[in-house]
């Protein structure tokens, strides 16, 4: 994974280290549009601290993750701790990124397709797209059977639908760290579909999930609604990022 704009900041150590190598929402499109335009694809992950507690304790994650083309800081974590090792980058989640990718996709000629949990919230994710983007081509949706293994034949017959398809843009809601995983199996074999993981961000389109109110995002507590609505899941996982936050401090300063 290269630096696609200036110097990167780095998050983790040895083989599970990673680059936020995108800092702001204008280059990340300027760097999009420019893939188009030339028929080149990508693959666009979206950094956060539960990725970063599982970076270390899964290879598989980890190299996946080197595999991308372009990563973006999801969590404000991660943009706090950038701004302390003074390599600043802008709060990009995959959520708030479905819209304006598909905006930029449809002014460009460019179909999409929605690879996510269900029918049902893929149908009713295309449906609320295709309202908010007039123009918008979704030429595939798939929800992949439950067990799906991103690596195995079933992940390649994806990938020979996506071309049959003539999508150009596919978006990866499969949850971390399958979609990821997925999206650098596909980025070799389909050179010209840029793929980019969203997590939640289809669901939240169709309503299967709900998303903090945004007075509660505005300050910080996206993670506090997202614990008192699934709180066997997500409180382990808090816990577990909040853990990791004093090494990351340290290494952050390091950066300056």
């Amino acid at each position: 994974m290269a630096s696609v704009h200036g110097a990167a900041v780095k998050f983790g150590q040895g083989r599970s280290a990673v680059e936020v190598n995108i800092a702001s929402a204008t280059r990340l499109f300027q760097v999009i549009r420019d893939r188009f335009a030339r028929k080149e694809g990508f693959a666009l992950a979206t950094l956060n601290l539960d990725h970063l507690t599982k970076l270390p304790v899964d290879q598989a994650f980890a190299d996946a993750y080197r595999a991308h083309d372009l990563v973006v800081a999801d969590g404000r974590p991660v943009v706090w701790l950038s701004r302390l090792a003074r390599r600043p980058v802008a709060l990009m989640p995959g959520s708030d990124l479905v819209i304006p990718l598909c905006n930029t996709a449809a002014e460009m000629d460019v179909p999409v397709a929605l690879i996510g949990s269900t029918q049902d919230a893929l149908e009713g994710a295309q449906a609320a797209l295709q309202q908010s983007v007039p123009g918008l081509v979704v030429s595939y949706i798939h929800a992949p059977a439950f067990g799906f293994d991103p690596v195995s034949d079933a992940a390649g017959a994806i990938c020979d639908a996506l071309d049959a398809s003539g999508a150009r843009l596919c978006f990866i809601a499969l949850g971390a760290p399958k979609q990821e995983i997925f999206a650098a199996f596909a980025r070799g074999r389909c050179p010209q579909v840029g793929f980019a993981s969203v997590g939640a961000g289809l669901d939240f389109l169709s309503g299967h999930q709900v998303r903090a109110p945004r007075i509660m995002r505005a300050v910080s507590l996206e993670w506090f609604w997202r614990a008192l609505q699934s709180p066997r899941r997500m409180v382990p996982r808090y816990a577990r990022c909040f853990a990791i936050l004093p090494r990351l401090t340290v290494q952050a300063l390091r950066q300056r």
